[in-house]
């Protein structure tokens, strides 16, 4: 009964305490009967004995009795309830009541004392808390009623009942109770008992707060299965059944799917309670590991990432018992650096420590004592021997930690394979001692070269420029801040193609072989060909050009040299030409007087068509058309001739050299007839056009033909024959050959042929097949003299033919 709360009561100790009052009031009333005197004495005496006897029970009965007036006044305490409170009834008696309760229960007892004041004669019960003499607290549970003295002035009567042990067993499991709730919750563990016979269930609630059930709704096994995972709930289904049929105990781990769509894990154990009846039932537990799951994937996952780091990075970490001299911790990837396989658990210190080389492992040794003895971090690089041979090469650090003793206890460090790290370094150290090497290379070829390398800014002034040790080839002087254009002297001459070079420079695009007049370092008039390339930062802004410029004095004087050679070889060609015209004269007038003849035969048969009567007009056109003809025919060899004859520039066409060669057969046709020599040609029909001179590749096959039929002008006792073939050659080539059947090639001749000035002829020049050499020479071929198998000899021209296009 909580204070406050106030119960009647019937028959009590306050009943039988009242008793005992009435049979004194009852003594009172007997005085009063003289006339009874002896029965008075003789009650007197009764009722003394009596008093005495409830005295001693009212003073002897443990329960504590109080008389209280209607202000609160203790007017009567017996001895055990003074007892109980630790005072006399002489301290007590006369005191106000309220002074053994504590103040903030005062209102209360005075609330119950006003009660049992209105209703006289009731009993009520309530349990109020007072406190000892010695402070210490006695919890009662009062009987109170209030009655009637003689006088008619209430008096309360109150008989106390010590509950202070139930009290405190009371709140000892009250306290006991809050503590489970507050342990549950803090583990994140509930309770439970389940009837699966029945499926109803009794949850702590901390369960309810697990599966967040309202703790006003009746839990049942239906409902924890709709709160179930759905993929679990089979498992657990099974689970129960086994347990319930087996009567055993079950332990086991399942999840929830919560109304918002998170998941909860939830570990239950549980043992199955027999009772009496044969009706099972089971108590248990169930905690919330949903942090610990989380907890436990994310470490998992840590632990994967940092074995996958591990391995990518090549770096392992260990802990080593400095005193046991034993690994207390080696992670999977100082297994995989030292070839050990990953499921090798067991594998001892003393066997990693066999795979590093002796040498470096005495290092290690050295570095780690001195690491212990100075308590500091350390730092080594050692090697290892894999099974199969391979060497590794490691860097390892180590920390110390110190143990409350202050002393080393252990040493945590990383092993990092660092092999490939040493073959780049090695390839470093190898490409920088190379690229020194070619550096000073390249200096050595800068500083004797005859070029000179330069830089210019974004203004396109001269910057830098190489240094030379031989002064004959060094750079003009004094160029530095100089534009280029300041420099040469031909910029007034050629303004065209300095603005065009400046333009270039300022499109920042790249030049190459531009040349210009300049002088030495010396002041000599010098030609320079310079080349550069604009050089930008690495956000892209120009910074300038970097090229390299060239003394091409001697190469231009050279091709002036060649180009006056080319001229003169031009002149001489065409001279040469003329003289063969010369020598041809007699064939040449032939091949012109045969067809003018026949012009004037055709012109007197025309005439004489046209006068007859009638005149025959059919005859005299078809003698008029072969006019034609004859006329064209010689207009042709003029044509020809004056070609021949004519100073031109070399002039590269597209040719067919079949119609060439023919061309030529038919300039010599009648020298041809008069030294009695025949021409068979054998020319290919498949060949494709070649670029070349027409007019100088005819003075080369006449003057081909005409040595020809020179030498076999001797000949008697064999056919002069001239064979003229063209062909092509398999490594794509043209092939065109003069054979004759003549007196051939003698050793010295083969080897002087071509020699300028050397003849064999009495009043030649030995000009003639120099001249040819130069020719086919200028059309990038090749001509030759073989002496033939027999008599005669054959002269070779090979041509390049065009590239095919392939684009």
């Amino acid at each position: 009964m909580m204070p406050g709360q106030i119960t009647k009561i019937g028959t009590s100790a306050a009943q039988f305490l009242l008793g005992g009052l009435a049979a004194l009031r009852s003594f009172g009333n007997g005085e009063k009967d003289r006339s009874a005197v002896a029965d008075a004495s003789r009650q007197n005496t009764d009722l003394r004995d009596a008093m005495k006897q409830w005295r001693e029970v009212f003073e002897h009965n443990p329960v504590m009795y109080f008389m209280v007036d209607p202000s609160g006044t203790v007017l009567n305490v017996n001895t055990f309830g003074a007892a109980q409170l630790g005072y006399s009834t002489a301290e007590l008696i006369g005191q106000s009541v309220l002074n053994v309760f504590f103040e903030e229960d005062h209102d209360f007892v005075r609330q119950c004392v006003a009660l049992c004041l209105t209703t006289v004669d009731q009993s009520h019960t309530w349990e109020i808390r007072k406190f000892r003499k010695d402070g210490s607290v006695l919890w009662v549970r009062e009987n109170a009623k209030a009655m009637l003295r003689g006088d008619g002035t209430p008096i309360l009567l109150v008989a106390c009942e010590n509950i202070t042990q139930r009290k405190e067993a009371e709140d000892a499991l009250r306290q006991s109770e809050a503590y489970l709730a507050q342990a549950q919750e803090l583990s994140h563990t509930g309770s439970f008992g389940l009837n699966l016979a029945t499926g109803e269930a009794v949850w702590s609630r901390e369960t309810f707060r697990i599966f967040q059930c309202d703790p006003a709704t009746k839990p049942t096994l239906n409902f924890a299965f709709q709160r179930i995972h759905p993929e679990d709930r089979d498992i657990v289904r099974g689970t129960l059944d086994r347990a319930y049929r087996l009567a055993e105990d079950f332990d086991h781990e399942y999840r929830l799917l919560m109304p918002d769509g998170s998941i909860k894990y939830l570990h239950s154990v549980a043992r199955a309670v027999r009772h009496p009846s044969g009706r099972i039932e089971f108590v248990g537990a169930v905690t919330d590991v949903t942090i610990a799951k989380e907890a436990e994937q994310r470490l998992r996952r840590s632990e994967a990432y940092l074995a996958e780091a591990q391995r990518l990075s090549h770096t392992s970490s260990w802990a080593w018992d400095v005193h046991r001299q034993e690994f207390a911790y080696r992670s999977a990837e100082l297994y995989r650096l030292f070839g050990f396989e990953l499921d090798q658990t067991d594998v001892p210190a003393r066997a990693f420590q066999q795979r590093i080389l002796p040498e470096d492992f005495r290092r290690i040794v050295e570095v780690e004592r001195e690491a212990v003895r100075q308590k500091q971090p350390f730092q080594i690089d050692f090697r290892i021997v894999r099974p199969d041979g391979s060497i590794r090469h490691v860097h390892s650090e180590g920390h110390p930690v110190i143990g409350r003793d202050g002393e080393v206890m252990e040493i945590i460090g990383t092993h990092v394979d660092v092999t490939e790290q040493f073959a780049a370094k090695d390839a470093l150290h190898q490409a920088f001692d190379e690229l020194k090497t070619s550096e000073q290379r390249f200096r050595d070829y800068a500083e004797t070269a005859s070029d000179w390398f330069w830089e210019t800014g974004p203004d396109h002034r001269i910057t830098r420029i190489s240094e030379h040790a031989e002064t004959s080839s060094a750079a003009p002087k004094g160029l530095i801040g100089l534009a280029r254009w300041d420099i040469p002297p031909d910029a007034e001459f050629e303004p065209e193609k300095w603005e065009q070079h400046r333009a270039a420079l300022d499109a920042h695009v790249a030049f190459r072989d531009l040349i210009y007049r300049s002088r030495d370092g010396n002041g000599s008039p010098i030609y320079v060909r310079t080349s550069g390339k604009p050089f930008h930062d690495a956000t892209g802004n120009f910074l300038g050009y970097r090229g390299v410029s060239s003394d091409v004095t001697a190469a231009i004087r050279v091709e002036q040299a060649e180009e006056a050679l080319r001229k003169a070889q031009g002149e001489l060609a065409h001279v040469t030409r003329v003289t063969t015209l010369g020598e041809l004269t007699t064939s040449i007038a032939h091949e012109i007087t045969q067809p003018i003849a026949a012009v004037i035969s055709n012109a007197d048969a025309c005439i004489a068509w046209l006068d007859r009567d009638p005149a025959d007009l059919k005859a005299a056109r078809r003698s008029a058309e072969w006019i034609v003809e004859d006329a064209n025919r010689a207009s042709e060899v003029i044509r020809r001739i004056r070609a021949l004859a004519k100073k031109t520039e070399i002039e590269m066409a597209p040719l067919d050299i079949n119609q060439v060669v023919r061309e030529a057969v038919a300039l010599v046709r009648r020298e041809l007839a008069i030294h009695a020599v025949s021409v068979r040609m054998e020319l290919a029909s498949d060949l494709p056009r070649i670029c070349g001179d027409r007019i100088q590749l005819q003075q080369v096959l006449i003057n081909l033909v005409v040595n020809g039929i020179e030498a076999m002008h001797a000949n008697v006792d064999r056919p002069r024959e001239l064979a003229i073939r063209s062909s092509r050659t398999d490594d794509d080539r043209l092939l065109l050959t003069v054979t004759d059947r003549g007196v051939g090639l003698g050793k010295d001749v083969k080897e002087r042929i071509f020699t300028p000035f050397f003849t064999t002829k009495s009043g030649g020049l030995g000009m003639g097949l120099s001249i040819c050499r130069s020719i086919i020479e200028a059309h990038a071929g090749r001509l030759s003299a073989i002496q033939n198998e027999g008599s005669g000899a054959t002269f070779q021209i090979a041509l390049p033919l065009p590239h095919k296009d392939t684009s």
